[in-house]
């Protein structure tokens, strides 16, 4: 559709298992990424959310094609760039950029904050002139709320959300369409994580920016995103607008997840009903059959989940759901709290 900047389907990433020194045989593979299909409307927030090893991260690199995919393909501005190679993919890198996870790790320690922000330009030759890079450059500083005289500064010389505004000056220095942020302030302080936040939406509000957001942490996500798409095991077993998911979740495990979600009311918090998820997460290696989230889900029936995988389909209220046995509204976390 033409309000879609990205489409992705029935994308699949297999990492191989292998055994031996000199012939490494496969003897296995990590299924990742297990048939990812879904949009990214242009100028929405769409967050990505799950626990850990679930492939949200692996999602991320593979829309930026920093890894390939085992099978799947993904649309972006209307081009197929699942296979795009050498000055094809450097073009079309121009148009998508990635805020990381840890803004300790992903800055060159040995370059200064002016070298670091215009590496795009000098990758992609543009603003060639000195003077002309380094005006840029400063611009894009104060733009994130950096002093413009600390362009000669060494990336230790910052605090851990200084160096994230850092990391987001150089993602959208060449202003692109689309943003991946990575857990971008899971490693920062709470004071800290609202004001890049808040400077994400400003930016995007700004620079029309279209991003897809990763964050384990619920509230975040909710506060940043139009539509949320809850992923385990490589799957997305639940994709709607954050209010309907919020108030009206379908899916047992976004039950599960919004259960543990603390509220600030303490004595609504002693009312609500804990979802307890009881097993441990299966391994990627070897997935259950049927729905993979059957051998934890307290709604599973014998013979129906374990033999037949839900597709992701339309739920009352608008939102997609991969289940069998969907929740009502009288099961939904939301509605429970106010039923107390």
């Amino acid at each position: 559709m033409a309000d879609n900047l990205v489409q992705v389907r029935d994308l699949v990433k297999h990492f191989p298992l292998t055994q031996g020194v000199v012939l490494r045989r496969q003897v296995g593979a990590v299924h990742a990424v297990d048939g990812l299909s879904f949009d990214v409307r242009r100028g929405e927030t769409l967050g990505i959310v799950g626990e850990t090893g679930c492939g949200k991260s692996t999602t991320a690199r593979l829309l930026l094609r920093l890894i390939d995919a085992t099978s799947g393909t993904i649309n972006f501005d209307g081009e197929d760039i699942t296979t795009a190679r050498g000055t094809h993919l450097k073009r079309l890198r121009r148009e998508m950029q990635m805020i990381f996870q840890d803004p300790y790790s992903s800055l060159n320690p040995r370059q200064t904050v002016g070298t670091i922000i215009a590496e795009p330009f000098a990758i992609h030759g543009l603003n060639a002139g000195k003077g002309e890079r380094k005006r840029a450059v400063q611009e894009l500083m104060d733009q994130v709320g950096l002093n413009v005289e600390h362009y000669n500064r060494y990336p230790h010389e910052f605090s851990g959300g200084q160096r994230q505004r850092i990391g987001v000056a150089r993602a959208t220095a060449l202003r692109p369409k689309l943003i991946i942020a990575d857990e971008p302030v899971s490693a920062l302080d709470v004071s800290i994580q609202a004001q890049i936040l808040t400077l994400l939406r400003a930016l995007q509000r700004d620079l029309g920016l279209t991003i897809v957001f990763i964050a384990h942490d619920l509230s975040v996500v909710r506060h940043m995103c139009d539509r949320i798409a809850v992923m385990y095991l490589g799957k997305v077993v639940e994709l709607a607008s954050s209010d309907e998911l919020y108030h009206h979740a379908r899916h047992p495990y976004t039950g599960a997840l919004l259960s543990a979600v603390p509220v600030p009311a303490p004595p609504a918090s002693g009312r609500r009903r804990r979802e307890i998820l009881y097993g441990d997460v299966p391994s990627p290696t070897n997935p259950p059959p049927a729905c993979r989230f059957h051998t934890r889900c307290p709604r599973a029936v014998k013979g129906r989940c374990d033999v037949d995988e839900p597709p992701l389909g339309l739920k009352p209220g608008g939102g997609l759901a991969a289940c069998h046995f969907p929740l009502e509204d009288s099961d939904a976390p939301a509605a429970r709290s106010a039923r107390a």
